[in-house]
């Protein structure tokens, strides 16, 4: 059983941690998380080996970051205005990224959750709401709110979304 573990984490541990650090914005609250998600995993890793595993860390990452959220919910931080205007990576992917890991810290936990699972995950809505367990409605409300709030924080990012086919 051990063994199968460690095999998992191993082959999968690089994706889950980019995904916990969208849903964290953080390098170390990501750690945190992943490795409070494995865990977990690891507890009932004979009932989830032979399923999905992945989608289930994944789902117990979501709800363990809605979790500490509601615990701690943080002050709001300014970020300062750069001194070394030389120092700029100015590679268009490098800010992008960096745009969009910014705009995802500025939505609430669960405007993330939501965000992270349509556009990254490339989920349906209703896909959404079951790995969230909470209604359509409500992802819908989420989803909508969150690209509301986008708009208005990172309207560049927006305007260079890919448009999406419906499902």
């Amino acid at each position: 059983m051990a063994e199968t573990f460690h095999e998992f984490v191993v082959s999968r541990s690089p994706a889950l941690s980019r995904r916990a650090y969208l849903l964290t914005g953080d390098h170390q609250l990501a750690e945190d998380l992943l490795q409070s998600a494995l865990a977990k995993t690891y507890r009932h890793w004979r009932r989830i080996r032979d399923g999905d595993p992945e989608a289930y860390v994944r789902r117990v990452m979501y709800h363990q970051q809605i979790s500490w959220w509601r615990r701690r919910r943080p002050a709001e931080r300014l970020e300062p205005e750069p001194t070394d205007r030389h120092a700029v990576d100015h590679s268009d992917a490098t800010t992008l990224r960096l745009a969009v890991a910014a705009a995802l810290r500025q939505l609430t936990p669960r405007q993330r959750a939501v965000v992270v699972l349509r556009f990254f995950e490339d989920l349906t809505e209703a896909q959404v709401a079951d790995v969230l367990g909470c209604s359509l409605g409500t992802v819908k409300r989420h989803g909508h709110d969150a690209i509301r709030r986008l708009r208005v924080i990172a309207p560049d990012l927006v305007d260079r979304a890919p448009e999406r086919s419906p499902r």
